[in-house]
């Protein structure tokens, strides 16, 4: 009964929407091709990297709110399982946007990479 009790508790949180404020931001689709791209669309993907980042950044700090409001929803007769859980669903949000986050970034680097590999040859 107790763990029934505590699988309610645990989706009446998650799934509330008092608690689905924070909304992943989409990751930027068009980055250039290093090898065909012009300086211009190269800082135009810059820049949708660095508000992609920006949206992130808010993202996780939106996960950090939402997961001590839910800890407090919980109160204060939370059982250590329940918490556990409330924490590695926060955790699992967390992990997955700084992979994509980096993911992204990294894509965007190599094709910078690229770029001045090809242009700055004398």
């Amino acid at each position: 009964m107790k763990a029934i009790s505590a699988v309610a508790v645990l989706a009446a949180i998650v799934l509330s929407p008092a608690y689905a404020d924070c909304t992943a931001p989409v990751a930027p689709q068009n980055i250039p091709d290093g090898n065909t791209a012009t300086k211009e669309q190269l800082l135009a993907a810059q820049k949708e990297v660095n508000a992609y980042n920006s949206a992130t950044n808010v993202y996780l700090d939106c996960l950090s709110k939402e997961h001590a409001a839910a800890l407090a929803a919980a109160g204060p007769k939370v059982t250590d399982d329940q918490k556990a859980k409330l924490d590695q669903i926060e955790t699992q949000k967390h992990n997955a946007a700084v992979d994509q986050l980096t993911a992204v970034a990294d894509r965007f680097n190599e094709q910078v990479r690229i770029f001045l590999a090809k242009n700055n040859k004398n």
